[in-house]
């Protein structure tokens, strides 16, 4: 039986593969999908476990077929074929720039941004996290910032329930002062899961999720990783939300306040843009100095400031 999947939606393919070493540093995996003429390659990642996922989001209607690549000879040359159906009602697939200034969904429907902000909802619990989705979706909020880490910052003192990180040893947790120690070569597939499970169901409510991939207000050291543990990072993350239709990349909230150079901001864009097949729409934040908005990689401007006339 062919599997059916809705023009925009997400295909997934889950793979056993191999658990031994490494898996997030050893093993590549991709696969290629055809449609006709177009043909898109995105990447798979390790999901814990012994499981490998690659994510898919058609968006021409028809028949597709997939071919996987991986150094790894189990996960190599998985062959499959699905159909793409029509977007069901409600979905206007992914927001693009449309005219140079405005926006518009991928089916045309002009978007009309109404956004808020909620930083680190994803990182307070159960409770207030259903809490904020039922708030949500009586709300006109079509937009939702919010960020990738934890933060420390005024309102957000308490210790998240998980890490993106594998952590090394027992360290204390007394009134959230205790040291931390991360293996930052092996995340952590829970919190990855649980990220997407909420970025899942804004999209449900209709919500674009834009995602900001580093701030400073921290005090865990994901804001101090070096080059190669963020490019890791971030090309982990694009394979896993990038078949998320409602995913916006904003890579930082006062991207000045980080240790990072003018360059790093530029590497770290340029590896969004070249991960993510569907090229969902990229920005960056400011306090202060302005990024150069007119740098190829960049789609559209998030601006903080006092006087947005000038």
């Amino acid at each position: 039986m062919i599997n059916i999947i809705e023009k925009w939606g997400i295909f997934e393919l889950e793979l056993g593969g191999p658990s031994s070493g490494n898996p997030f540093m050893d093993v590549q995996l991709n696969a290629v999908f055809r449609h006709k003429d177009r043909v898109v390659e995105p990447d798979g990642f390790y999901d814990g476990e012994g499981i490998y996922r690659i994510r898919f989001m058609p968006d021409l209607e028809g028949e597709w077929t997939y071919v996987t690549r991986s150094n790894a000879a189990e996960l190599n040359g998985l062959a499959g074929v699905f159909d793409c159906a029509a977007a069901s009602s409600g979905n206007h697939g992914p927001v693009r720039v449309r005219n140079t200034f405005h926006f518009a969904y991928a089916d045309g429907t002009p978007y009309r941004q109404v956004g808020t902000t909620c930083y680190v909802w994803t990182h307070q619990g159960e409770a207030l996290e259903q809490q904020t989705l039922e708030t949500l979706k009586t709300s006109a909020f079509n937009k939702l910032r919010m960020c990738v880490f934890p933060k420390h910052y005024e309102f957000n003192h308490n210790e998240p329930g998980l890490y993106p990180f594998k952590e090394m040893g027992g360290a204390e947790r007394t009134n959230g002062n205790g040291s931390y120690a991360w293996d930052f070569q092996w995340l952590n597939p829970e919190f990855f899961r649980h990220l997407e499970e909420r970025i899942g169901d804004l999209m449900k409510l209709g919500i674009e999720a834009d995602l900001i991939l580093f701030h400073p207000y921290d005090r865990w050291g994901f804001a101090g990783m070096d080059a190669e543990t963020d490019d890791f990072y971030l090309r982990y993350l694009v394979a896993r939300l990038a078949a998320y239709r409602n995913v916006w990349w904003s890579m930082a909230n006062e991207y000045e306040f980080l240790n990072k150079t003018i360059s790093d901001w530029d590497r770290l864009f340029k590896i969004v843009q070249e991960s993510d097949p569907y090229q969902h729409l990229r920005s960056i934040h400011n306090c202060f100095a302005f990024y150069d908005h007119g740098k190829p990689w960049v789609t559209h401007c998030s601006i903080q400031h006092s006087d947005l006339g000038k």
